[in-house]
């Protein structure tokens, strides 16, 4: 038998278990190091010195290359970190101690910290899979139109303090996901052309209006805008949302106040 003749007193099983477990392990240590391209090395937030503290080893640089003719992405690499890193932050520790809370020392929403922060993305419009753009104005779209629910466009906007800062005039469509992603609110109705997008997931569509209880009416002059009227980017989006969840916190001073 072969376990008998070839093998003799070797046992198979614990032969098995033992190679799992080397895969197993090699397995891991391939993982976090693969998780370590982005965000690594880590920074210390007084001065800024890398600081790797894992455990495990940093990676090879690998080099991605981007669809769409977007050049080159190489990663871990400390240029390409520090090219994403916020220098300009409004914040101040609230005590010398490692890991208190950071105050704004600015206006939060425009700064961009704390609820309203956000993450610098690239400034170029997400792709479908053939390389078109992905969310695009339902008024260019003439396959798209409202088969269900409330058609939000002509109606009015109305802040949480109850003031109407605008009018509803069109909608965003993700074309892969077929569903609406932002609005697009007329500041001013009588036609200067001032427009800002509206999130889905931060309105509530009424029978008679379009609520966004995160901003007042002061807060809308202050709201990012886009670039192109028919485009959206990454990086937008990322503030356009920031600006909006921000508002839940720092609309109004009261809102950042401890409540009991």
């Amino acid at each position: 038998m072969v376990g008998v003749e070839f093998f003799g007193n070797f046992d198979l099983a614990s032969a098995a278990i033992w190679l799992f477990w080397i895969f197993f392990a090699g397995l891991i240590y391939y993982l976090q190091t693969e998780n370590m391209r982005e965000g690594y090395p880590l920074r210390d937030d007084d001065d800024g010195v890398p600081a790797n503290e894992s455990l495990w080893p940093m990676p090879k640089e690998k080099t991605f290359h981007l669809r769409d003719g977007r050049g080159e992405l190489t990663v871990p690499s400390k240029e390409y970190e520090d090219s994403k890193m916020r220098t300009d932050l409004a914040l101040e520790p609230s005590s010398a101690s490692t890991g208190s809370p950071w105050i704004p020392t600015g206006d939060p929403m425009i700064d961009g910290v704390g609820p309203a922060a956000w993450a610098p993305r690239k400034d170029h419009p997400e792709l479908d899979a053939h390389g078109h753009v992905k969310i695009r104005p339902m008024a260019t779209l003439d396959d798209f139109h409202v088969s269900a629910g409330r058609d939000p466009r002509g109606k009015p906007v109305v802040g949480g303090d109850g003031e109407v800062v605008g009018r509803v005039t069109d909608m965003w469509v993700d074309i892969p996901e077929q569903m609406v992603r932002f609005m697009t609110v007329d500041l001013n109705p009588e036609g200067t052309g001032k427009t800002r997008l509206i999130p889905m997931n931060m309105a509530k569509i009424g029978a008679d209006r379009v609520t966004v209880r995160s901003l007042h009416a002061h807060n809308w002059d202050g709201m990012p805008a886009t670039k192109k009227a028919d485009e959206v980017t990454l990086l937008e989006e990322d503030k356009i949302m920031a600006y909006y969840a921000g508002g839940t916190m720092y609309a109004t001073p009261a809102r950042s106040q401890t409540v009991l």
